[in-house]
């Protein structure tokens, strides 16, 4: 999709509606801007906190450290390697 917007004397763009619902954003959201060379991509910075629980964790996982957490997984991975 293109969409053409102007840049206003104080710097400022207002997002159009239709870029503003492909990308889902409300008031208060984030955003990333990416400049590479002379082209800026715009990006929507998800919200991790409303993925919370979305991934099931076994009891026996449940408020382990996130230090142990590390450390077991990078044990693993070594293990794999040999």
């Amino acid at each position: 999709m293109d969409t053409r917007a102007k840049v206003t004397s104080k710097g400022q763009v207002t997002i159009p509606k239709r870029v503003r619902e492909s990308l889902d954003l409300h008031a208060g959201d984030e955003l990333l801007f990416r400049v590479q060379r002379t082209t800026a991509v715009l990006t929507k910075i998800p919200d991790f906190g409303k993925l919370a629980g979305a991934v099931p964790v076994p009891a026996g996982k449940r408020a382990t450290p996130w230090t142990e957490v590390l450390r077991d997984t990078r044990r693993d991975r070594a293990g794999r390697r040999h």
